[in-house]
Order: C-alpha cells, then structure tokens, then sequence
C-alpha cells in the first residue's frame, strides 16, 4: 500500500511538471507586436483627436489603442488598395467617415511644405484658372473656356486672357471622348494649346497655338476691382478668386478704393473661389458689414462664425469669429504674421450680391451665412457647392503646452513629409445656422456656360452674371439681352483643378478665434 501512494505521488509530480513547462512555452515570454510603420500610429492618433466624425468610426474608437499589441497588429494589417500609394495614405482613407456622402473634403498629404506653399498663394502654374469646360451643341468637340489669367503669368506672356476658347491640348483636338486632355494643365509642366472660335451654328474654326511652361508663382487672388455708377448707384465690384492669408492686405487695399469711391453698394465675385482662410473670410465680412464695432466684437455681441468641433474637443475649444477692426498681415513666402494695420471698412451696405457658380464653396460660401442675420445677401448664377466644414493640418509633432497636438510644424518629424487636412470642425452662423451642404441656391439662375461663346472681361457692365446682378439690383432687367446658347452642355466628370482649391481651413499661423 506504501508502494502505491509513493508511486502515485511521483506520477502527480511528473504530470504537474509538464503541464507548468506546456503552459509558458519552456519558460520563454511571448514576443510583443513590432509596429512596421511609425507613420501609421500618427495618422490614427491624429485622427483620433482632430476629426469631426471621430466617435461615428469604430476604428477610431479612444478604446483602439488599449491593447498595444492589438492596436499594431490592426495597423499594421493596412493593405494598399485603391488609389492609395502607400499604406498610411490606405489607412488614412479607410478612417474617412462615408466618404463621397458625408465626408468628401478630408484629404492626405504627400508634402506637407508643398500644400503650405500652395495655401500662401505659391504653385508651380500657367496662371489659367478654367472657366467653363462645354460640349459643342450636337457635336462631338469639347471646348474649354479661359476664366481668368493671373498677372505676370506664362499665360498672360503668351498673349491668352479671359474668354479665350481652347480647342485643342498638345495638338489632339478635345472631343466627348479625350476631353480629360485638359488635366493637363494641372498636371504637367509644359502644353501646347490650341486655339479656336465657335460659330453660331456650332462651326469649330481653329486659329493659332500657344505654348507655355509652368512657373513658380505667387498669385493675387484680388483679380479685378472696380466701382460702376449706374441708377444713380456708387457700386463697387471686386473678383476675387481665393481667400489667401498672405494677401490680406491687397484685399484691404482694394476696399480702400471702394472706399474712398463712396460706393454704397456691393457685388462680390466668387464664380471661381474655392475658399480658403477662415480668417480671410472673417476679415472680408468685417470691411463689407462696416457697423460692428470694437464694443460687439465679444461672444455675447455681434459673431460672424461660431466653429463647433467634434465632441470630445467641443466643450473646451468650440470658438467664434467676431468682426474685426484690424488686418492682420503675413509673410508671402513663409508665412509667419508679420503685424496689423487699420482695417477699410465700409458702411452703408445693406444688401450683398455674390456670383456664385458650383466651383464657388467654403469660406465664400462662409461669407453668404454669416452676412445673412446682418444684410440681405442674394446669390446670382448657380448653385454653390455646399461646404460648411473645414480643416487644419495635422502633422507628426506630439505638442507643448503651448501648441494643441499635431500642429507644431515648426517640430514635427524630419523622418517623413506625410500630413493630413482632415475635417475638424463645422461653421455656424450667429443665428447658429449651417444648413447649406446641398449649396445655396441662386436667387436669379445664370449659367455662363450657356454663353461661353461671348465670355467677356470682368468688370464690363454687359457681363452675364454682372450684368444680371445689376438688372436685379436696379430694376433693369430690359438691359439682359445677352443671346444664352441652350444646346451647351456643361462637362464636370473626371475633370481636375489645383491642388487644394476647394477647401477651408485654419492656418498654423493665424490669429485664432476667441473661445466660447
């Protein structure tokens, strides 16, 4: 009996010594998840604290990151797909919330330098902002109107201006079939254009040739400014074709003449402004709505924008606009504030006409709700594009005390160039409205692609959208006798501008809003 207990023992002993050597592997400790790609780790944390929908996309969860090895093994599990080149550009795409539906303004970086050029006013270009792209009539030929040409551009030295029709892009005449060929002039540094005018019966008669080389340029966006006396009105007319920090004192300048032009109304156009600064907007709207004072520039006085963020910042960082008294100015080339000076202000206005088409968007459209609870504001040509959202860019800096996360460029990692401009906030006006993601609709519709055959130059009165902002304003709608082509189609799909041309942010270097 002996025997048998002390035999069992030792079988107990030995069983026990097994399973203890089963269970930890031979006593060696499992190897933690090694993380492929360091850039991936900040696109999710950067996201994870900036981005509007954040708490509408599970993987952006707070809970995420919980569980290192879980949180490495998810992202390193990132597979390129789609037009993503790499994986964190894949990763950054498959955290965008209802893309194409919800969010469709949220982009990657490749270069964050190339995009803050690009939001000074600086870009490698031919100076040509499109105007209308049309399909002749019944017939197969695409033809592309000029909108504008920049000053000083390789396009104006070449002899090109505003209503220039061309036909042809590097020798291929543009059909309903090739009409992307026009992308080249946004993506290539040397063209060849071709060219023509359209005849009443849609005959295409091929004239000359120009060819141009892109150069690095830094463009006023104030294009034209102008003060036309008709009806006994002083009526001032600027275009402006983007919302660029770094010329917000050409902006003032031109608000000085109209200004001392006495003009005692307003037509601002934004038939090709994308948008821009959000403080650039604000600025604008305080020289437009010249009766806010020093007094109701608080939260609890007259606001021009309130940015609302999403709801794990909201409660410390929802902020206004107020109207301002001041300009403040920036270096054109780097950026960094350079000082203030008195702002032109003007009084009186108590109605606004905006040109609008649907390239007009963001902080143009900004411009339309904030005005609205203060002056009547009236939309003439089309739809605008319906864009209440902006952004920031977020780089690879962790912050100080003195920075918020992910916005020191001044520190963010030399290892790599990759950013985001994601969407991290919504604009409200005072009246706490922002209702305007289908665009605002055109109080007189004009479409100037139905006269793109006799397109003319900004500023002359018998101007299609001009001149129905001026028939509407003055009660002169016998004076619109331009003949509109109704056999134009407008082609859009597939069709390229510049680089971050529709979009509205904050810059690193603005002065900021006051918290609420």
């Amino acid at each position: 009996m002996k025997k048998t207990v002390i035999l069992l023992s030792g079988l107990f002993l030995f069983l026990t010594s097994c399973d203890k050597n089963d269970d930890d592997g031979g006593g060696e400790t499992p190897q933690a998840v090694t993380l492929n790609n360091e850039i991936n780790e900040f696109i999710w944390k950067g996201l994870n604290h900036w981005y509007f929908w954040q708490e509408d996309v599970p993987n952006l969860a707070d809970t995420k990151d919980d569980d290192q090895d879980s949180f490495y093994t998810y992202l390193n599990s990132i597979k390129i797909t789609g037009d993503a080149k790499t994986t964190e550009e894949a990763l950054f795409n498959s955290l965008i919330y209802k893309p194409d539906v919800v969010d469709d303004f949220s982009w990657f970086i490749e270069d964050v330098d190339e995009q803050l050029a690009s939001f000074n006013g600086i870009s490698t270009t031919y100076g040509i902002t499109r105007g209308p792209l049309v399909r002749v009539g019944a017939t197969d030929n695409v033809v592309q109107v000029i909108g504008s040409v920049a000053a000083g551009s390789p396009a104006e030295a070449a002899g090109l201006k505003r209503g220039d029709i061309i036909s042809k892009v590097d020798g291929e005449v543009m059909t309903i079939d090739n009409y992307l060929i026009v992308n080249k002039l946004y993506t290539q540094e040397s063209v060849t254009l071709g060219l023509a005018t359209v005849s009443e019966t849609d005959a295409l008669t091929q004239t000359e040739e120009k060819s141009l080389t892109a150069a690095t340029l830094s463009i006023n966006p104030v294009h034209h400014t102008s003060v036309i006396e008709e009806g006994g009105r002083k009526i001032g007319y600027l275009v402006y074709e983007g919302f660029r920090g770094t010329y917000n004192g050409e902006l003032n300048d031109a608000f000085g003449e109209l200004k001392a032009a006495g003009v005692n109304e307003l037509i601002l156009d934004f038939r090709y402004n994308g948008g821009g600064s959000v403080l650039s907007s604000a600025l604008l709207a305080s020289m437009i709505y010249g009766e806010a004072t020093a007094e109701t520039n608080t939260v609890s006085g007259e606001v021009f924008a309130e940015l609302k963020y999403n709801a794990k910042r909201d409660a410390n960082n929802s902020s206004v606009y107020p109207f301002f008294e001041d300009v403040f100015l920036y270096d054109k080339t780097t950026g960094a504030y350079s000082g203030a000076t008195d702002m032109n202000r003007l009084t009186g206005i108590t109605r606004l006409y905006v040109l609008g088409t649907e390239r007009t968007a963001s902080a143009s459209e900004m411009i339309i709700n904030g005005l609205r609870p203060y002056i009547n504001v009236k939309v003439i040509g089309e739809k605008t594009t319906g864009k209440n959202e902006g952004s920031i860019t977020v780089v690879d800096a962790p912050g100080n005390s003195n920075t918020e996360p992910y916005t020191d460029l001044d520190n963010r990692s030399t290892k790599h160039t990759v950013g985001m401009q994601p969407i991290v906030f919504q604009i409200y006006n005072a009246n706490n409205e922002s209702d305007y993601t289908n665009g605002f609709v055109p109080d007189v519709e004009v479409k100037e692609y139905e006269y793109y055959k006799n397109i003319k130059p900004f500023g002359d009165t018998n101007e299609v959208l001009l001149r129905a902002a001026l028939d509407d304003m003055l009660g002169t709608a016998g004076k619109f006798d331009l003949q509109k082509d109704a056999n134009a189609t407008n082609v859009t799909e597939g069709v390229k501008f510049p680089k971050f041309s529709s979009e509205m942010y904050i810059m690193p270097n603005d002065i900021k809003p006051t918290s609420k």
